[in-house]
Parts: C-alpha cells; sequence; structure tokens
C-alpha cells in the first residue's frame, strides 16, 4: 500500500481513496477497505448515495450560496425536518454551521451570552471534564480534555475548570465500584464549590465520552443527579452530542439515555453523514429571546447554512427515517459487542470492550493487572490500524494520551454479518499481533 502522509501529521496510516461506496474505501492499488469507523464515526447511511448526491446538485443549481441569516427552500427544508422529526421539543431555536467545532463555539458564546443578558456577566466560564473533545479551534482545543491535541498550544489556549469524567473502569476506587458514580457526584460539587457556581455559566459534556475516551458510559443514575446539581446552581447544561447524534447510540440522541434535557444540544458529524460540512447548535426559546432582548447578536460563519449542506442533511435525515436505519443501529451493535467478547474477551491486552449502540471501544494495555498502558514512545494504536489497513478494515484511534490505546467502533448503520465479521476479525489479528510482539 502506497502510504501519504498529510500535510503536518506524523502518523503513518494514510492512504489515497478514488472513490467510496456502501462502507467500503477503494484506494488508488484497487484495494478494497471496510470503513469500520465511518470515516471519523460520521457516515451513518454509507457512502456514495444518489439521492443525496441528486439533492446537492439540485441546491447547487437554485443557490450556489446565499448569505446565511436568508431563507432559502433548502434552509427551510433542514429546519423542517429537525424540529418535525429529530430534536427534543423544548430545543426551537437553530444555529446553523459548518461542522461539531463551529457549533461547540456557538454553544459556548450562547451560554455566556445568556448568562450576561440576565444580569449575571461574572457567569462567564464553561466548566469541561478530564476526559473529552469538543473540537480543534483554539478555545476548544484550550477547553477540552485532550492533552494530545493541545501539545505545544498550552501557552495560549484558553483553560478551563474541570471535572472527572466518570470512567467506571478507572474509577480512583477501584474498576467499577459501587460507590463510583457517588465518587464522581461528589467531584463535581467540590470542583462547583471551589471555582463558585456564581462564576460558572455552563457544563459543557458529551453524555457518552466519544473518541478521547473511546465510548466510556457513567455509572447509572450518574447525569440524571448531576443535572440536578446543575440545576440548584443555575448553570447550563450543554450537550455535545456531535459524535454520538443522530442514531449513533441508538437514539436520536444520547441525552435520551440518561433522561436528560439539555439546555443547549451540539450536532454534527452524522447530521450529514459524511455528505457535508454542516453542525448545528439547538436552543431554547428563553435563551434565544434573553439574547434577543439584550441587543447581542449571535455571529453566523461565512458558509453557515450552505445551501447545499442544508440540502444534504435533508437527505441523510430523510434516508435515516424512511429506512428505519437507527432501528438497526442496536441490533448490530449488540451483534458487534457479542463478537467481540468472544473472540477478544480474554485477550491479555484488552482492559474492555464498551458501547452504545454503533458507538464502541476497545481498550488496549499492556497489562491487565493494575490497568498499565504502553509506552506512548510504541504508537501502539497507530500499529494497531497499520495491522487493521492490511486486513482491509480501517479501525479508529482514540485516548488521549494519558489512557491512549483504544480502538473505536462506528460502522454505517447499513453493515451486515459479512463487516461484523471482518471487523471483528481485524481487531482479532490486530491484537493478537500486538500480544506476540510485546509478550
Amino acid at each position: 500500500m502506497d502510504l501519504i502522509k498529510w500535510p503536518f501529521l506524523k502518523q503513518s496510516w494514510g492512504m489515497e481513496v478514488i472513490r467510496s461506496e456502501g462502507p467500503y474505501l477503494y484506494t488508488k492499488e484497487g484495494q478494497k477497505i471496510l470503513d469500520a469507523a465511518g470515516g471519523a464515526i460520521v457516515s451513518n447511511i454509507g457512502y456514495g448515495r444518489d439521492e443525496v448526491a441528486e439533492a446537492v446538485k439540485q441546491a447547487t443549481k437554485n443557490n450556489s450560496y446565499v448569505l446565511p441569516p436568508f431563507l432559502t427552500p433548502e434552509r427551510e427544508s433542514l429546519l423542517d425536518e429537525l424540529r418535525e422529526y429529530w430534536l427534543p421539543s423544548h430545543l426551537t431555536r437553530i444555529h446553523l454551521s459548518s461542522g461539531g467545532s463551529e457549533a461547540n463555539e456557538s454553544a459556548i458564546k450562547l451560554a455566556i451570552q445568556y448568562q450576561a443578558s440576565r444580569g449575571k456577566p461574572e457567569k462567564n466560564m464553561i466548566l469541561t471534564r478530564t476526559l473529552s473533545y469538543h473540537g480543534t479551534t483554539l478555545n476548544m482545543s484550550g477547553i477540552s480534555g485532550h492533552t494530545a491535541r493541545k501539545r505545544g498550544l498550552e501557552s495560549y489556549v484558553p483553560k478551563a475548570p474541570m471535572i472527572e469524567t466518570p470512567y467506571p473502569l478507572r474509577c480512583p476506587l477501584g474498576s467499577f465500584h459501587p460507590d463510583a458514580k457517588d465518587y464522581y457526584l461528589n467531584n463535581l460539587k467540590e470542583v462547583l464549590q471551589e471555582v463558585g457556581p456564581e462564576n460558572i455559566a455552563a457544563l459543557l459534556m458529551e453524555p457518552i465520552n466519544g473518541s478521547s475516551g473511546g465510548a466510556i458510559s457513567p455509572p447509572e443514575g450518574y447525569w440524571e443527579e448531576a443535572q440536578k446539581i446543575l440545576i440548584d446552581n443555575d448553570i447550563l447544561l450543554i450537550a455535545d452530542e456531535v459524535m454520538t447524534g443522530f442514531g449513533r447510540v441508538g437514539e436520536d440522541f444520547a441525552s435520551n439515555l440518561y433522561n436528560l434535557k439539555p439546555d443547549i444540544l451540539v450536532a454534527g458529524k452524522g447530521m450529514g453523514g459524511g455528505y457535508a460540512a454542516i453542525g448545528g447548535t439547538y436552543s431554547t426559546d428563553e435563551i434565544a429571546d434573553s439574547i434577543m432582548a439584550a441587543g447581542y447578536e449571535v455571529m453566523f460563519h461565512t458558509f453557515a447554512a450552505l445551501p447545499q449542506s442544508c440540502a444534504a442533511s435533508s437527505a441523510v435525515l430523510k434516508i435515516l427515517r424512511e429506512e428505519k436505519l437507527c432501528d438497526q443501529v442496536n441490533p448490530l451493535g449488540e451483534k458487534i459487542m457479542d463478537q467481540l467478547n468472544s473472540e477478544v474477551g480474554h485477550h491479555p491486552n484488552v482492559a474492555e470492550i464498551r458501547g452504545k449502540g454503533l458507538l464502541i471501544g476497545i481498550e488496549v494495555v499492556k497489562e491487565k493487572e493494575g490497568l498499565i498502558c504502553f509506552d506512548e514512545n510504541e504508537k501502539v494504536t497507530s500499529q494497531i490500524m497499520m495491522k487493521g489497513l492490511e486486513d482491509g478494515v480501517f479501525l479508529y484511534p482514540g485516548g488521549t494520551g494519558e489512557f491512549r490505546d483504544i480502538i473505536c467502533l462506528g460502522p454505517a448503520f447499513t453493515i451486515g454479518d459479512e463487516e461484523i465479521d471482518l471487523m471483528v476479525n481485524a481487531v482479532k489479528n490486530s491484537l493478537n499481533y500486538i500480544a506476540n510482539k510485546y509478550s
């Protein structure tokens, strides 16, 4: 395979893809690669759908570019689709952007402007979590708990107060400790007391941790109680569902799994299914009306709500609905988890197999006892990815640097038994390669 390095990135697992169809990528050399990650956990309907291409073509002919504040048929259609079929009923206001990073930027702007509009400008801090990822802009890099993606920027990027990410496997009380929920809730209370709730505008969080931790779900009951604490302290809840939204975890949004009612919800990735650069920030009437009454502006990006992007997103979401693809997510995810547990559940280097729906993480360690990681210089995740590509499967890298070797699976919702067998075998072969190399 002819590996090509993208500028400024040191990974050696690049490749030249000349076309993609369904869940597969086709390289210049003629290799057929199963994309077990849907790109960056993006593709939900698979690649190459004619309906989406036609929708984009028509939108380009109709409105190649229109200033974002102006309404177009493509924008109106997407707003109707989102409000009627997807968004929680209390989230009525929609701000479109070019992707998840921009959408998260807009979310924290809304939170801070809302607090200022209420006469509380001192509530201007955004609380985040120790293992988290919210985007690659300077602001998002700074406040995310992803050390590897802010290296060299530490002297410049903003810093945010952080609570511990609930991580049952690595709970300081012990793995899967029965008191893990209370431990992490107490940590939230302690940080609020230390920072002062009067200074905090919002908590920005992922209901299920994405690639930074590899599909970590919190202890049962954690989010429900955490939201009560936030409400009692007049702190908004921003749910970053860029990775988990639009059916990825078996629900329209992961917030639904925990009976959460976020004040602001952020989406991207699956919103366009890989056919458009698009993201969305969704909030309540109360937040939007308060900001507008104060005379504050919520500025748009030049290519936000591009008509072609809106048309693509509408087509993707319509396919998800009409073909009932989201109904397949949990059965497919359960089948993958069952096969992974059967094939590698007792592997000496597998600490945990976890996830919801079609967002799955496999945490790889040097030693299970003590959950000891491989040395960072070994680049074990990169080796696993390279081995996977040799077997014709693209596996997605997870981890933050501190807990670094995690394999993520996030395939299209259209896969079948053949693809499941391929990805599980690739994971098994890659792990056996690592075990043999370091035994």
